[in-house]
């Protein structure tokens, strides 16, 4: 569904693109290989101004300047590899990975954010499969409803994980939106399952940029909403015990990104990465296999 959505709007901008090109052509009496020069381009660029927007909006004064400029090279090359080149074009349904190294080992669950799929952890899905964890990354969909309705998506991996390796726990690794479905599935059915959890850029306490947002999934990580106070109620001591916190203080979408905490769990700061850069970036990538693998099997 997210596949198919990306790719219309990544034809939509290359055909105004295309359009954009033939009437400077024209116009200017130039070469007509303006055309495929801004068909191609018109979607980079429409990426780049809309990390730049956000970087913007939801950069922190006291935050080092050069960081922001890091993590803002960093998200454009994130973001034009997953949204134009991974996640528009994938085929295949989300499937249990086997391990490809030493095991057996703890299994993992991988869970996605908002607009993304189960394409943005390649390498972290890879990496952990080099080290004997077998891996379920999932689709988190339908796209635009409410994150409750999440729970039996993460259910079914567990399921699936737990059934195929004779573990009888599982780790599971939830980005920005994931983090908290991670969380309504706990709350649903409970932790007897749960090795650990790792959440990487998840708005635990809200994102200011969500505000105006219309779908019920953002709604939902507006800034101290209603909801995730009732899902943080929801929680007790033990349950906040097994879940792992990772931020960038330079996050382009989730802010304020140092407030982005749960009671009694000190985060894992990463510095100088954006939003989705976080999945890609060799340090975070290194962080979550020693949690994991840290784990005895079950």
């Amino acid at each position: 569904m997210l596949a198919q959505l990306l790719r219309r709007s990544i034809l939509s901008q290359m055909l105004l693109g295309a359009g954009l090109g033939v009437w400077v052509a024209t116009s200017q009496i130039q070469s007509l290989w303006f055309v495929p020069v801004f068909a191609l381009m018109l979607p980079i660029a429409t990426l780049v101004l809309m990390d730049t927007a956000s970087a913007l909006m939801s950069r922190t004064p006291s935050e080092p300047a050069a960081m922001w400029l890091r993590s803002l090279f960093g998200e454009f090359r994130a973001g034009i590899l997953v949204f134009l080149f991974r996640q528009p074009w994938t085929q295949l349904p989300p499937a249990l990975l086997p391990a490809t190294g030493e095991g057996p080992k703890v299994p993992v669950v991988l869970v996605h954010g908002y607009l993304c799929n189960h394409r943005i952890w390649d390498e972290i899905a890879a990496a952990l499969r080099a080290r004997g964890h077998t891996v379920f990354a999932v689709n988190l969909e339908p796209l635009f409803v409410s994150i409750d309705r999440y729970a039996p998506v993460v259910e079914a991996a567990v399921q699936a994980l737990t059934q195929n390796t004779g573990q009888t726990k599982v780790a599971l690794v939830g980005h920005s939106m994931g983090g908290l479905a991670i969380r309504v599935w706990m709350r649903v059915n409970g932790t007897s399952r749960v090795a650990r959890v790792l959440t990487l850029g998840t708005p635990h306490a809200g994102t200011k940029l969500a505000k105006g947002s219309l779908p019920t999934n953002a709604k939902q990580m507006l800034w101290k909403s209603d909801w995730l106070a009732a899902l943080a109620a929801s929680e007790d001591d033990t349950t906040r015990g097994l879940i792992r916190i990772a931020i960038t203080p330079q996050d382009n979408i989730v802010c304020p990104q140092r407030a982005q905490v749960l009671p009694g769990i000190t985060p894992v700061v990463f510095e100088g990465l954006g939003h989705v850069q976080m999945c890609l970036d060799p340090t975070v990538m290194d962080w979550v296999c020693q949690q994991v693998g840290e784990l005895e099997s079950t």
